[in-house]
């Protein structure tokens, strides 16, 4: 990992690694092998995690936890990076990212990817190149998944455009919908907003007044499906600005705000306002703008 810091910032290469490490292990956890990421109840989660000895003592080791395709992609992410982030031309950065799906589609067995990115990584294979067709449900939260560290590179707050191109083009490499590859712009920006030291409470906030209206500039400059990007478009704003209203974060100042009791059944009840079209609740814990069927 030492090329993703030199790359990205003077960070230390040991803290991209851990960076990564801690995604993985939080995947892995979440994922277990698909018994626990197709689970639909929270109280039947925590029951199960409580019967282990609690969170405190998971043992997070194979057999029983390995990483899901959301880790395989980060990696592929991070690889093209590692490569490409510093070509003086974007788009090899671009067909690097692309080429890194493509061949991480080789390591997906037991992993459980989305249909949506296994039909799109096909798509770029048979044309070899990063574009795919404008997608209606190309909405779930593969772009998010595999972002983060997009946003470990171009951290700093005069590399936002650069920010901005990366996340939205790798997210609409698989999820050419606004409500996708918004959801990979919020992964990275949010990184981003980690590194720079700002406070949580301001991340939802900044990504409605700052990241969101240079994506919509960087959609209109690129002129890509500019229709039916302006027709979807505000869905993702206004589910934000919504669920930052409920939590008292719509000025950016804390703290959360959380109805009680407030336990994995009324987290469940609450997020499901947030879900997909399947309501499956923790797909909105994790990215509460999809309504999508797929990732």
């Amino acid at each position: 990992m030492t090329s993703l810091a030199s790359v990205g910032s003077r960070r230390t290469a040991q803290a991209y690694s851990a960076a990564m490490l801690l995604s993985a292990c939080g995947d892995a956890m979440g994922y277990k092998n698909g018994e626990w990421e197709f689970c639909f109840d929270g109280s039947r989660l925590h029951a199960a995690v409580e019967r282990m000895g609690g969170l405190n003592n998971l043992n997070i080791t194979l057999p029983h936890f390995r990483v899901s395709d959301d880790t395989v992609m980060h990696m592929a992410t991070a690889k093209a990076l590692i490569a490409k982030a510093t070509a003086p031309d974007e788009e090899q950065l671009y067909l690097q990212l692309a080429r890194e799906y493509c061949d991480c589609m080789n390591y997906m067995a037991g992993r459980s990817p989305g249909d949506c990115t296994s039909f799109s990584c096909n798509d770029l294979i048979d044309t070899g190149g990063y574009k795919i067709e404008f997608n209606d449900r190309g909405g779930g939260c593969g772009g998010a998944m595999r972002s983060m560290c997009i946003g470990m590179v171009f951290w700093q707050p005069h590399q936002l455009k650069r920010l901005v191109s990366t996340a939205v083009e790798a997210g609409r490499m698989t999820h050419n919908h606004p409500t996708g590859y918004l959801g990979s712009l919020a992964s990275a920006y949010f990184a981003s907003l980690a590194l720079q030291g700002q406070p949580l409470e301001k991340w939802g906030a900044e990504l409605l007044q700052t990241a969101l209206p240079a994506a919509w500039k960087y959609v209109e400059e690129t002129g890509r499906d500019l229709a039916e990007n302006k027709r979807h478009w505000p869905y993702f704003s206004t589910a934000w600005a919504n669920y930052l209203r409920q939590r008292g974060l719509l000025d950016g100042r804390g703290p959360a705000q959380f109805k009680q009791p407030y336990g994995p059944a009324e987290r469940d009840a609450f997020y499901k306002v947030w879900s997909s079209a399947l309501n499956w609740p923790h797909w909105a814990s994790s990215c509460i703008r999809c309504r999508s069927s797929c990732n």
